[in-house]
């Protein structure tokens, strides 16, 4: 079973991708609500994939996926974004990022995504 961060200032959101997940071959080992927390949490669970809002408090989702990917440049991190990201969704992908998903999506996008990463 794959363990999962999630990290998203809104809880409503990290709520939404849990339940999303409860049914699958995934386990959300953590849940962060701004990129600082994300990334002492993937220091001390070391998941293996993390969800990454990119507009949160604090530190921004791209300033925690190059952090986590200054840990570990194999980590493997998806990006969610709302509409019209498009800008930062390119420098996410350049940062590493694996992939991105834009708000709102489905549990059946969610799960496509995750199981393309292996």
């Amino acid at each position: 079973m794959k363990k999962i961060l999630i990290v998203d200032d809104a809880i409503f959101m990290r709520l939404t991708i849990k339940k999303m997940l409860e049914n699958s071959n995934y386990e959300v080992v953590g849940e962060a609500a701004n990129g600082v927390i994300g990334v002492e949490l993937y220091k001390q669970l070391q998941p293996d994939i993390v969800t990454m809002d990119i507009t949160m408090p604090e530190m921004t989702g791209i300033e925690a996926l190059k952090a986590i990917k200054a840990i570990n440049p194999k980590a493997m991190v998806v990006m969610l974004t709302a509409l019209g990201q498009e800008g930062m969704v390119k420098e996410a992908i350049i940062s590493g990022a694996k992939n991105y998903l834009v708000k709102p999506f489905t549990e059946e996008r969610l799960l496509q995504v995750l199981d393309k990463l292996g």
